[in-house]
């Protein structure tokens, strides 16, 4: 019974008045529905360590995202750390030193962890932690950036799991005597308990954020992690959020590169590839309506190109999501305006970012809730090696994205009508070529370009 001060149309504007958190568009759910916009998500965001690292200054790093048109950054809760020197990633945000390390849980007065500081007391939270959290949540929504919050991360090394606070050797509370690829399985009660209680803690400290979603856990296919303990930390959202006005999105991260989605859990609506390029894991899961991501890149080098075009790929694919991992944001630069040199394992820079911004920008000047991939529009003319990608609203409007050569005349078989055409530079943004055609049997040839171009067709 509600208390008599409380009646039932009290609590039913209450929860209007509460913000709909980030959620999968009604007229089509490949895509999303923020703030009563239809959005694609896009960002080159640090590593994963803006809130868990007490030395980086989110505030000038989601200025920066903003600026650039950028809106969403991954952020890992603090269970997996990294160490300065894995994977060579030099100044890594998700290697913070032992002071600078801001874990959910509190140091105890036990000395004796393995980074050098004192044990962690897995019964107690950090209110620090949480508070640091929510801030970063709060200042992420004031600059329209969407945050995914990452619950768990597996253990690729005995380094890792050696300085991790659920490490029995880490913490007063006996907890984490496994190796680390038994971490992540339902087979140790204790530690189920600890991965339920924590995320159950997230979920209820964000519940009132607009600008969040879930993922279960970053690259489960290593380490170990299993099938049926990513279903359990689902149903345990799930049920967190039962009472909730509003629900979140969960996300799972399915494969490196591509793999077919077989007998998804009815919770998650996000699907999540890293290194998904070509872009093979949208075609093949197509079929299951849903957003489907490009969630990590890398390992490409450190140029610009390459991620670049894998973003207008994997988005012209019919993708809804590319977070592109950039190393030029560090403690020390939380701008983005630290070098990216080898061996860094990828990219990151204010031109890539500013790069990205032109392909927000060209995907929204179209009703893309409308678009999907298409193979026959295209009927010939790409230059030798080159490949070429098309989203389109048949005999109303065409995105289209070639990679390679210097020169095309695209061979295209448009439905009867009026278009207008225009040639855009990736790199700059510029439109390069404008002219109008007729339906049919048509053949558009480019502006001289360095290594891609796209081009924008709509009915007139």
């Amino acid at each position: 019974m509600l208390p008599l001060f409380l009646t039932a149309a009290t609590v039913q504007t209450t929860a209007a008045a509460q913000p709909v958190p980030i959620r999968l568009h009604p007229e089509n759910p490949r895509y999303f529905l923020f703030r009563g916009q239809p959005t694609v998500l896009i960002s080159s965001a640090e590593h994963y360590g803006a809130v868990l690292n007490g030395a980086f200054d989110y505030v000038p790093y989601l200025k920066e995202l903003h600026t650039k048109g950028l809106n969403l950054t991954r952020t890992f809760s603090g269970a997996y750390r990294e160490v300065p020197g894995v994977f060579n990633i030099p100044n890594n945000t998700l290697a913070p030193t032992p002071e600078d390390f801001i874990a959910p849980w509190p140091r105890s007065s036990t000395p004796g962890a393995a980074d050098g500081g004192n044990k962690f007391d897995l019964n107690q939270w950090n209110e620090a932690y949480f508070r640091r959290l929510k801030d970063f949540c709060k200042q992420a929504g004031a600059q329209r950036v969407i945050v995914e919050v990452v619950l768990f991360c597996p253990f690729y090394e005995d380094s890792l799991w050696d300085v991790s606070p659920m490490n029995a050797r880490n913490n007063i509370n006996g907890i984490g005597t496994m190796p680390r690829n038994e971490v992540y399985t339902l087979q140790n009660r204790e530690m189920r308990a600890l991965h339920e209680k924590l995320t159950r803690k997230i979920v209820e400290e964000l519940r009132d954020f607009d600008n969040v979603y879930y993922e279960i856990c970053n690259e489960p296919y290593f380490g170990g992690v299993t099938l049926d303990w990513q279903h359990h930390i689902a149903d345990t959202i799930t049920e967190t959020e039962k009472a909730f006005p509003h629900k979140h999105l969960i996300a799972q991260n399915i494969a490196n590169g591509s793999a077919k989605i077989e007998n998804p859990h009815p919770a998650v609506s996000i699907f999540n590839f890293h290194y998904a390029s070509p872009p093979d894991a949208v075609r093949i899961n197509w079929n299951l309506n849903k957003p489907i991501a490009f969630d990590e890149s890398g390992f490409k080098g450190t140029e610009d190109a390459v991620y670049r075009q894998q973003a207008w790929e994997f988005l012209l694919a019919g993708g809804s999501i590319f977070d592109h991992l950039d190393y030029s944001f560090t403690a020390a630069h939380p701008d983005g305006t630290a070098p990216v040199v080898e061996p860094t394992p990828g990219g990151g820079s204010a031109t890539l970012r500013r790069q990205l911004k032109i392909l927000k920008d060209f995907l929204t000047n179209f009703d893309f809730l409308k678009m999907a991939p298409d193979e026959t529009t295209i009927q010939g003319g790409l230059p030798e090696g080159a490949t070429a990608y098309c989203l389109a609203q048949p005999g109303t409007a065409y995105a289209i994205f070639v990679r390679g050569g210097n020169q095309a005349s695209l061979a295209l078989s448009l439905p009867a009508g009026r278009y207008r055409a225009e040639w855009l530079n990736p790199r700059t943004g510029a439109i390069e070529k404008t002219e109008e055609t007729e339906g049919g049997s048509v053949t558009l040839a480019s502006p001289p370009y360095i290594e891609d171009i796209a081009l924008r067709v709509k009915r007139i």
